[in-house]
C-alpha cells in the first residue's frame, strides 16, 4: 500500500480530530457527582472548539445538600528543555541505511487478553452486623457505629436511599448479595400493539451530557428497565416500540415496552445512587451492585479519602459505575465493572488513588457519545499521582484509558486496553505522566460520529497537548493507528498555555500494516511543535511492507526510510511482516444477568380500547453536523473555585 510521494501532501485532513472532553465533577442528584467535558479551539476544518476549563455542573431536583467539592493546589509546570536530537523541519537529513526486513519474519499476532481472578468470588468472609433481604439497609448503617462491619445475607437487597458509610465501616458479603436501585413494575396493560404501566415515572428533567445519536438526544434518561434480568433498549418515541425496546413518555408518567410482560419479572432502576459519603476509610467488598439510575456523569458507587473498594461487581448502572470524588488514597481493586450505560470508572480531584486489577468491559450501554465525551472504560481528571495498573479494559464503547484535563504525574501501566470502539489511551491536557508496559490491541475501529481514522482521530496511544510524557515499552498491535501525538490550541489554564512539549517515545513495539495505520505528529494553526519537543526513539516497527508510508508528521506521509531521514526513530528497527493481523479481538464472554428474585406472575387486563395498527415513523440516518469553530477559552490560573457549583443553563 503506497501514498503518494512523502515530498507530496496527500489529502489526509483534521476533518474528524477528535477534540477530546476533559472530565469535571459536580454533585448532582442525591449527592453525585459529575465529570463535564472540557473542550478547546481547535482549528483543524470541521472540529468544534475545546474549552480547557471545567464546564458548569448540572442542577438536579435532589433534596440532598451538595458537598463541597475541595480543589488541591496544583503548581505550575517546570518543563525542562530536552536534549535529544532536534526534530528538522522537512526530511532534509541525509537518509540512514534502508531498514532490513529480518529474513525470516514470524507471524504477528493480534496477543489475546488474559484473564484473572476479580468480582465477588475474591471477597473474604464477612463478620459482623447482618442485613436480610426486605430489611431497609440504609437504616442499618446509619444505626451503626464508625468501624462497625455490615454483612449482607444472600439476596436481593432493595435499596431506596444512598447507603452513606461512617468513618472506617465495613459494607460487605460473602454470600452473593446483590444491592438494586430499582422497583418492580406490575400492572401492565394492553396499550394497542404494547403494554403500559403508568405512575411509576419521576417528572421530566433538563438534558445532560452527549449522546453519539445527537437527534433523539436520549441517552440521559435515567430510568433502565430489566425483563428478567435483561436491559431493554430505550427509543425516542412510541411508534418505534417492539419487542425488546421500551419508551418512557414522562408526560403521561407511562412506561411502553413491546411484547406481553405477564409472568416475567420487569424492574425499572430508580434510586440515583448506591453507596456514597465523605466519610474516610470505608470499606466496600463483596457486593453486586446494579440498577441505580444515575445522571450522567454521577457514580453508583462514590469512593472517599482512604476507602477500598475491593471484589465487587458493579453494573448495569445508568451512568458511572465507580467514581473516585476527593478520594485521596483511595482504592479500587479486583472488581467487575460492566455493562454500565456511560462509563465504567470516574477519578476526578483525587491525589494517590490506585485502580489496579479490575475488568473494566463492555460500558456505554445507553449510546453516549463515542468518540469524544467521557463514556467508555476509565477516565481520570484533575488527579495526581497514584497509578491506573494492571486492568482489564475490554470492548467499551469509548476511550479505553482517559486522562483529561490536568492530571500531574500519573502513571498507566501494565494494563490490557483491547477492543475499545475509540483510543486505547489518550493522555489530555496532562503533564509528567507514564504510558508503560500496556498491551493494546484492536482499539478504535467504532468511533462513529464526529471521528475516523486519520491520526487526529487518534489511535493505539493518543498524547495530546500534554507536557513531560513518557511512553514507553508498549506493545501496540491492530489499532486504528499506532502512536498519535497531537498538539491542538487549547488555551489556558492553571498551569497557564496549554502546549504539547518535551514528549518521548522510546522501547515501544508498534505494528501497522493494514488500512490508513500510522504513527505521528499532526499539530494545527496556533500550536506549532518546536523543534526537538518530541522524540521517538529505539522503537520496534512491524510494517507489511518497507515502502509502505506508515509514517506521518503534519501531513506529509513517510516510509520507513523517509522517516528516518526526517529525523524520527534513527536507531529504531523496521521489520516487513506480511501475515495478516486480527485487528479486532474476540469480545468478552456473555455475561449472564443474576436471576431474579421470585415473582409472582400479575395479572394482565388487556385495556378495552380496541388495538389499532401503528406504523413507525422512518428513521432517517443525519450525518454529523460541522460546527463552527470556536475561539478557545482562556480559563483563568487558579484552577477551581471551592465551595458549592453554580448550576448550569
Amino acid at each position: 500500500m503506497k501514498r503518494p510521494s512523502p515530498r507530496v501532501k496527500s489529502s489526509v485532513t483534521t476533518t474528524a480530530g477528535v477534540a477530546a472532553g476533559a472530565l469535571a465533577v459536580a454533585c448532582i442528584a442525591a449527592a453525585a457527582t459529575q465529570i463535564a467535558s472540557a473542550r478547546g479551539s481547535e482549528s483543524a476544518p470541521g472540529r468544534s472548539g475545546d474549552q480547557t476549563g471545567p464546564q458548569s455542573p448540572i442542577s438536579s431536583p435532589s433534596t440532598v445538600p451538595v458537598p463541597t467539592v475541595t480543589i488541591p493546589t496544583i503548581t505550575p509546570p517546570t518543563l525542562r528543555v530536552p536534549t535529544w536530537p532536534s526534530i528538522a523541519a522537512t526530511p532534509s537529513q541525509t537518509p540512514s541505511a534502508s531498514p532490513s526486513p529480518t529474513p525470516s519474519p514470524t507471524p504477528t499476532g493480534t496477543p489475546s487478553p488474559v484473564r484473572f481472578p476479580a468480582g465477588p468470588s475474591q471477597a473474604p468472609a464477612c463478620t459482623g452486623v447482618t442485613v436480610k433481604p426486605g430489611q431497609n439497609a440504609a437504616d442499618v448503617v446509619e444505626q451503626s457505629p464508625s468501624g462497625s462491619t455490615i454483612c449482607f445475607a444472600a439476596g436481593l437487597h432493595r435499596i431506596d436511599r444512598p447507603l452513606r458509610p461512617k468513618a472506617q465501616q465495613v459494607l460487605a458479603s460473602d454470600q452473593g448479595a446483590v444491592l438494586t436501585g430499582s422497583i418492580r413494575l406490575t400492572g401492565w396493560t394492553a396499550a394497542g400493539d404494547d403494554w403500559v404501566v403508568r405512575g411509576v415515572l419521576p417528572p421530566a428533567y433538563r438534558k445532560t451530557g452527549q449522546c453519539e445519536d445527537d437527534v433523539a438526544n436520549i441517552c440521559y434518561l435515567r430510568e433502565q428497565v430489566f425483563v428478567n434480568g435483561k436491559h431493554l433498549k430505550r427509543v425516542a418515541e412510541r411508534e418505534q416500540v417492539v419487542p425488546g425496546t421500551f419508551y418512557g413518555d414522562y408526560a403521561a408518567n407511562a412506561v411502553f415496552v413491546g411484547g406481553n410482560p405477564a409472568g416475567k419479572s420487569v424492574e425499572m432502576s430508580k434510586t440515583a445512587t448506591a453507596i456514597e459519603s465523605s466519610e474516610p476509610d470505608v470499606v466496600v467488598r463483596g457486593l453486586t451492585i446494579e440498577h441505580f439510575a444515575s445522571a450522567p456523569q454521577a457514580g453508583a458507587v462514590v469512593l472517599s479519602t482512604g476507602w477500598k473498594v475491593v471484589a465487587n461487581d458493579i453494573r448495569w448502572n445508568h451512568a458511572v459505575g465507580a467514581m473516585l470524588v476527593n478520594a485521596d488514597g483511595a482504592t479500587l481493586e479486583k472488581n467487575l465493572i460492566r455493562n454500565n450505560g456511560q462509563l465504567g470508572v470516574g477519578q476526578y480531584s483525587s491525589a494517590n488513588g490506585t485502580i489496579t486489577g479490575n475488568q473494566v468491559s463492555g460500558n456505554n450501554t445507553d449510546g453516549f457519545w463515542i468518540a469524544d465525551w467521557e463514556s467508555g472504560g476509565i477516565k481520570t481528571t484533575w488527579s495526581s499521582g497514584g497509578s491506573v495498573s494492571g486492568n482489564l479494559i475490554e470492548a467499551n464503547l469509548g476511550v479505553g484509558l482517559w486522562s483529561d484535563a490536568y492530571d500531574e504525574g500519573r502513571t498507566f501501566s501494565d494494563n490490557q486496553i483491547v477492543g475499545n470502539a475509540a483510543d486505547g489511551i489518550r493522555y489530555e491536557i496532562g503533564r509528567n505522566g507514564v504510558i508503560k508496559n500496556n498491551t493494546i490491541t484492536g482499539n478504535g475501529f467504532g468511533t462513529g460520529r464526529g471521528s475516523g481514522t486519520s491520526l487526529w482521530d487518534g489511535g493505539g496511544i493518543n498524547v495530546n497537548t500534554s507536557s513531560n510524557v513518557a511512553v514507553r515499552n508498549n506493545t501496540l498491535v491492530g489499532n486504528v493507528n499506532g502512536i498519535s501525538i497531537q498538539s491542538r490550541t487549547r488555551g489556558n489554564g492553571p498551569w497557564g498555555l496549554n502546549v504539547l512539549r518535551d514528549v518521548v517515545v522510546t522501547g515501544n513495539q508498534v505494528t501497522m500494516k493494514t488500512g490508513t495505520q500510522s504513527t505521528g505528529l499532526v499539530q494545527n494553526s496556533g500550536a506549532s511543535i518546536p523543534t526537538g519537543e518530541v522524540v521517538l526513539k529505539s522503537n520496534q516497527y512491524i510494517l507489511d511492507s518497507l515502502t509502505a508510508d506508515r509514517f506521518q508528521k503534519f501531513g506529509q506521509w513517510f516510509t520507513a526510510k523517509e522517516w528516518q531521514a526526517a529525523g524520527f526513530d534513527t536507531d529504531s528497527n523496521f521489520t516487513a511482516d506480511t501475515a495478516p493481523v486480527i485487528a479486532r479481538p474476540t469480545p468478552p464472554a456473555t455475561i449472564t444477568p443474576t436471576p431474579p428474585a421470585t415473582v409472582t406472575p400479575t395479572p394482565v387486563t388487556p385495556s378495552p380500547v380496541t388495538p389499532s395498527p401503528v406504523t413507525p415513523s422512518p428513521v432517517t440516518p443525519t450525518p454529523p453536523a460541522t460546527p463552527s469553530p470556536t475561539p478557545s477559552a482562556t480559563a483563568s490560573p487558579t484552577p477551581r473555585a471551592t465551595g458549592t457549583p453554580t448550576p448550569s443553563g
